[in-house]
């Protein structure tokens, strides 16, 4: 028997954009996501991201991307096998927070990820976000390397395998 999806994921449209803002606005979100480059239609036409905003009982709460890893010359994580996905999130809505949701929907996420063939995800939180490294943990991420320096920052690789 397979369970029903407990979150909604569609894709993200320009109408959410000022969702998008002032979820980067939210202290919890800002301190560790870059929100100098806004959401613009140019950012969603990249074929190499899939955006999405989340929702629990058509409560949008959450985004998430995923996005190939080969996409780009020398990214840190290029090494990984053909069709490796790599993930980012944030839970906007701060009433959501500490209950769960993060690692459920990331779970979620992950095992329609794998079930489309992807044979690895993997992500690259900040290594001082001790929240995201322990969700990644329950999800069965482990470190693939020391902390670098990346043209996205600072990151701690991570990857999971199914």
């Amino acid at each position: 028997m397979t369970s029903k999806p407990l979150y909604h994921f569609r894709p993200v449209t320009p109408d959410d954009f000022d969702l998008l803002a002032s979820w980067q606005a939210q202290p919890h979100v800002h301190a560790w996501w870059d929100d100098e480059d806004p959401y613009d239609q140019e950012t969603l036409s990249d074929a190499r991201v899939s955006h999405w905003i989340v929702s629990l009982n058509s409560h949008p709460f959450a985004f998430m991307q995923d996005y190939t890893v080969h996409g780009w010359n020398d990214h840190h994580f290029a090494s990984l096998p053909k069709g490796a996905r790599g993930i980012d999130q944030y839970i906007g809505d701060p009433d959501m927070l500490g209950a769960g949701h993060g690692t459920a929907f990331i779970g979620e996420r992950m095992r329609v990820l794998f079930d489309q063939g992807a044979p690895v995800i993997a992500t690259d939180p900040h290594p001082d976000n001790a929240r995201a490294i322990a969700v990644y943990r329950k999800l069965g991420f482990e470190l693939v390397g020391p902390p670098r320096d990346t043209e996205w920052g600072l990151i701690l690789p991570m990857v999971a395998e199914r």
